[in-house]
């Protein structure tokens, strides 16, 4: 099953981090966030990739140009005029890695859509390039073949932005949570499965959003199921998130690693 990983938006720049390559680059630790990502894919044996590039593309092929592997340029084709395939150790695994520059304007549908040659009439994940997780990604996939919809998506609690107060009757402090888990609803932690019916869902239009009229015709038409997730998950927007995603790291305690 081939992975498909959103990487090419402009996203936010962090600042005081890095503000002239793409997010997926940014380092947690000594590597990209995007590379931890793909470690924790290839570790549940998903080793087939297809990264969505945009903004400042050059810069991740220059990445995996200079990784242990080979690199090697791939005939292009109408809607993706430039791509490279890696072919090389990821995590201790090998993995096949498509580089497929999906445009700079291209937003999350119309980059998705434009892949669909590469992806093939198969069931694939797909994610976003700057976030991670410890999702058991067997399970994920069982529940989607068991409720037989055309997407699944992780959902999670994502940790507040606020600190968490414990007080006892007379307003003492009792605890305090840095970085809690959000006890409300749910939101959208990435980490889909999908059918290649989604596809049908896709206009030929470069402002198309993943996110919007593709999945609320989907809810609408109930084809989409919820794989619920209470444990780690964390997106890497602001310099606090990059920040403890390296403290996580270098205590090692981090969640995504797996042993």
């Amino acid at each position: 099953m081939k992975t498909v990983l959103l990487c090419g938006g402009f996203g936010t720049r962090i600042r005081d981090v890095a503000d002239d390559i793409p997010k997926p680059l940014i380092k947690v630790g000594e590597m990209p966030i995007l590379w931890h990502l793909m470690g924790y894919y290839a570790n549940f044996g998903f080793t087939e990739f297809i990264l969505c590039l945009g903004y400042k593309s050059e810069t991740v092929v220059d990445f995996f140009r200079k990784q242990n592997g080979e690199l090697s340029q791939l005939p292009s084709k109408p809607e993706l005029p430039n791509i490279h395939e890696f072919k090389g150790l990821i995590n201790g695994h090998d993995c096949v890695v498509t580089l497929a520059d999906t445009g700079l304007e291209a937003m999350t549908g119309a980059r998705l859509r434009k892949v669909h040659k590469l992806i093939g009439d198969s069931t694939f994940m797909l994610s976003y390039g700057d976030g991670l997780s410890d999702v058991d990604l067997g399970k994920l996939v069982k529940h989607h073949q068991q409720h037989k919809k055309f997407l699944t998506v992780t959902g999670v609690r994502p940790p507040s932005r606020f600190g968490e107060l414990q007080v006892d009757d007379t307003n003492n402090v009792i605890g305090f949570n840095e970085k809690p888990q959000a006890s409300g609803g749910r939101i959208s932690g990435g980490f889909f499965v999908c059918e290649p019916k989604v596809f049908d869902y896709l206009e030929p239009r470069e402002d198309l959003v993943f996110e919007k009229e593709p999945i609320q015709k989907i809810v609408h038409e109930s084809r989409m199921t919820m794989y619920p997730h209470d444990e780690f998950w964390q997106c890497m927007d602001t310099y606090r998130d990059w920040e403890l995603l390296n403290q996580m790291f270098k205590s090692g305690k981090a969640p995504w690693v797996r042993s």
